[in-house]
């Protein structure tokens, strides 16, 4: 605490003293005078302008392929009889496309897993994503 030599008599002094705030106050504006100009030099991109209007794109359909697997170990790649090596080159062509299409598998009633199991497998090794199954509903209204 500062104590004044006036006549005051040792008491505190009530004042202020604002000459080291006025310091740092002139500092930080030369500062920022100094470092404001730098702020604007910026490298200039010229973008390409977006046409949005002119937009039409449409929905790619894409028709899913069905492989039915029958108790013989037969398979129909969309009703049609095919291998399994047969299969597996279709699988990693259809696996390049954009979109891909799904895959539906029809396992007979009486075929055995193993049988849809190997087909599954076939297509995920070759990089097809969607692999579903295709069942019917019970018609005996049992659930």
């Amino acid at each position: 605490m500062a104590f004044s030599s006036d006549s005051g008599g040792g008491k505190p002094m009530a004042e202020i003293n604002v000459t080291p705030l006025v310091d740092v106050m002139l500092v930080l504006l030369i500062i920022f005078m100094i470092t404001a100009p730098l702020m604007t030099h910026k490298v200039k991109v010229e973008l390409p302008e977006a046409n949005l209007t002119k937009r039409v794109d449409k929905p790619i359909e894409v028709t899913p392929i069905t492989i039915a697997v029958e108790e013989s170990g037969a398979l129909y790649w969309n009703d049609e009889p095919v291998t399994k090596g047969v299969v597996e080159s279709r699988f990693s062509v259809e696996a390049q496309k954009t979109p891909q299409p799904q895959v539906n598998v029809r396992g007979d009633k009486t075929a055995k897993y193993k049988l849809v199991q190997e087909v599954v497998q076939i297509a995920q090794n070759q990089g097809m994503r969607k692999v579903g199954f295709v069942a019917i509903k019970d018609r005996s209204g049992q659930q």
